[in-house]
This record gives C-alpha cells, structure tokens and sequence, in this order.
C-alpha cells in the first residue's frame, strides 16, 4: 500500500548479532523490530498478489476494495496497519490466493477484502459507503468483530454501521493489559482447509468463557513480568491475538505460520499458560526468520527423536521444538531464582531436552552456513546457563533421565538409530 515499507522479503538482511541474539531466545529490540518488519512485508507481498490475481486485477470490484484501504490509510495508517497485518487477515489471504490459482474447487472469498477496507475505513474515522454481502448472517470485521444484520441479502455500510453497543454488533473480546485479542469470532481465525484435531479452534465462547480467560490471561501476564520482564514485553509486541482451541484439544497450544503473531490455546491455569506462551512465540519468531533465511536444505521426512514428542520429526520439527524448550529452560530458570515452585525441576527437565539434541542440530549435514551460526548461538546460550545452576544434583538426574528416554525410543526405532547417530 501507499507509504508502506518495501514489499519485497528478499531486501532483508540480518546482521550476525541479531542473529546470534535471535538464536538465544533472549528478547531484544531489534529482534522483535526485525521479525515485525518481516511479517508486515510478508503480508504485503501477498494481498498484493490476492489483488492482482483477482478477476479484473486492479480495475475491479477488488481494487475498490483497495482503493478504499488507501484512502483510510491516509488518515489513521496505524489502524489500517492493524487490520491489513491482524493474524487472521493471514489465514484469509494464504486461502484466496490458493483458491485463485487452483483450477478446480470453491471459489475465492474476495468479499472479505471489502470486510478489511470497510474494518479499516470505520477504525480510521472516515466517511465511506459500501455494500457487502454477509456470510451466513454474519459479517466478519477483522478486528472489530461481527454484524448480525436483521435481514438478509446485501448489507450497506457507512461511518455509522458499528456500535459495539448495539444487539447487531458482536464485538471481539479484547484480554486484559495490553493490545492482545481473544478471537472466537473472525471466520479465518484457524486456516479451514487443514485443521488437525490437534489445533481446532473453539466455537464462540460464552460470558462465562471470556470471564475465565481473563483470569487466566491476567495471571499468566503477571507471571511473566513477575519472572521474565523481557518476555513479557516480547509477548506483547508479537503476539497480537490467542483463539481459543476447541474443549477436545490434546495440544496446549500451537502457532500456525499463515496466522503470524496469533496462538491457539487451549484454557489452562496462569503458569501453564505463561509457559505456553513463551513457548508459542518463539515458533513464531523462528518462522519469521526463516522466511528471509535458509538455516536447512533438509526434507519433511520424519527421522529424528526429540524429547518432548514421541513421534519421529523432521529436521525442522526438531529445529523448532529445541529453540522453543531453550526458550522454555531460560525462562523456567528465572522463575526458580525467584522462587517460584517446582521450577527448578521443569528448568533441569527442560535443559537436559535441549542439550540432548543440540549436537544433532549443529552437525547435520545439511544444515547452512547460517543455520550452523544459528545452532551454535543456541548452544552457546544452553551452556550459559552454567552460571546459575539448579541446587543439588537436579541437572545430572534431569540429564540421565532423558538418556534412558533416548535409548528406549531407538529401541523402539532402530531403522533410524544409525542415521543419528552416524
């Protein structure tokens, strides 16, 4: 869009000390400056690319749609910055480009790019008139909320068509303390063409759901800043909403790369729940980076253990689940030195996962140069946490632990013992 930063991921560049600092977990400003910056430019890249795949390209109803986010960006670009870069407008854009270009298959929802100009023109203050068509009865205004109109067929909107306290309005619930939303109610919250049981968003929740949320968040949030000041800031600048996961959820959480600076999360008591959220983020920032770097050329295919799975993962899989459990160990270690129970055992636990896999990552074979830089940065930060060790002989007990884990899993799996250990 007009006066937006350059839309192309190629034109990043990522010094090696905020690499390094990136690789540690450890928050920093320019880290979180730069995976912001690559997100807003992935996301511009691909609404272009939704605009000029659509029928009529820059001269149709789409580019009226366009035309109107542009005009709204010139009087509040911050609002509009919201919208265009809220997660869920992710998920719509990664799912209308794919039905753009697929030759079969339902078509795209190219009204919803109306739905985010009409978001955008009401939260910047400007006199507007446009006619959209609700899905379902209901019409999505991603940040906002939803319309219920009274009556079927098109809906006209102007300045005036949303007032949070009108029975038509269903406004979304914002999270105590900060900018984050609780989204149960934006239609592509969740990506609708590949939800795994794992990781499927809950239906709209009740007053009594909200009220739940907040005291869990609230306490989560005080946790962190309690604990770990830093990533209780860094939540807070990358993590814009949580939708809530389905009551049948096995996962406690999860981050979907379409959905940037969102998690799913399913209810849990506030140090569960910080924890989650530490652990989420880092997933998000390691996918962030890894859209302007190359840190692997491996496959998919899943070979490798990892202490906190059962399943075998690929290299990326373990790649992730160690940078957010190293993530998880600094962040469980700072809460033992401030007193917190039982924290010292999850650091010790977590740790020893880490250190365990640590070598297979920085000695694989396909790893980059830059992915070699970026694992022994991760190491770099485990081993730092010598200086403040666990009391007793809490470490060496987690460390035998996940030994005996190792071994019983290449019982189980010996076509890729070799493979790993080789």
């Amino acid at each position: 869009m007009t006066g937006s930063p350059a839309g192309s991921l190629a034109a990043f560049t990522v010094a090696p000390p905020v690499l390094r600092a990136l690789a540690s977990t450890e928050p920093s400003a320019e880290g979180s400056r730069l995976v912001r910056d690559i997100r807003r430019s992935k996301r511009l890249v691909l609404l272009r690319a939704v605009l000029d795949a659509a029928p009529g390209g820059r001269s149709g109803e789409a580019a009226d749609h366009w035309a109107l986010l542009e005009e709204a960006e010139r009087h509040d670009p911050d609002a509009v910055r919201d919208v265009l870069h809220y997660p869920a407008t992710g998920v719509w854009a990664e799912e209308a480009l794919r039905r753009l270009h697929a030759p079969h298959g339902p078509a795209a929802d190219l009204g919803h790019l109306g739905a985010l100009a009409v978001a955008a023109a009401l939260r910047a203050g400007i006199g507007f008139k446009a006619t959209l068509k609700p899905v379902g009865g209901r019409l999505a205004l991603p940040t906002l909320g939803l319309l219920r109109p009274a009556r079927p067929g098109p809906l006209a909107l102007t300045e005036r068509s949303w007032d949070p306290d009108d029975p038509a309005a269903l406004p979304l619930h914002a999270l105590p303390g900060g900018r984050t939303a609780l989204d149960d109610l934006d239609p592509y919250r969740a990506p609708g063409h590949a939800r795994p049981a794992p990781v499927r968003a809950a239906r709209r929740l009740t007053p009594k759901g909200h009220k739940r949320w907040d005291t869990q968040w609230a306490g989560a949030l005080t946790l962190l800043e309690r604990y770990d000041t830093a990533r209780a800031g860094e939540t807070g600048l990358l993590l814009r909403s949580v939708v809530p996961l389905s009551g049948g959820s096995r996962s406690s959480g999860a981050t979907l790369p379409a959905a940037a600076g969102s998690v799913l999360a399913r209810p849990q008591a506030p140090p569960a729940l910080a924890a989650t959220l530490v652990h989420e983020v880092q997933h998000g920032k390691l996918t962030a980076l890894a859209d302007v770097l190359t840190l692997h050329t491996a496959d998919a295919a899943p070979r490798h253990w990892a202490p906190w799975r059962a399943d075998p993962r690929p290299l990326e899989g373990l790649l992730h689940g160690a940078y957010a459990h190293l993530a998880l160990a600094g962040y469980w270690q700072r809460a033992a030195l401030y007193g917190a129970r039982g924290a010292w055992a999850q650091h010790a636990r977590t740790r020893a996962q880490v250190a365990a896999v640590l070598p297979v990552l920085h000695s694989h074979p396909q790893l980059t140069p830059t992915g070699r830089e970026f694992t022994a940065a991760m190491a770099a930060a485990e081993r730092a946490m010598d200086e403040l060790p666990p009391p007793g002989d809490q470490h060496a007990v987690a460390r035998r632990a996940v030994d005996r884990a190792r071994r019983a899993w290449y019982a189980e799996h010996p076509e890729l013992a070799p493979h790993e250990q080789g």
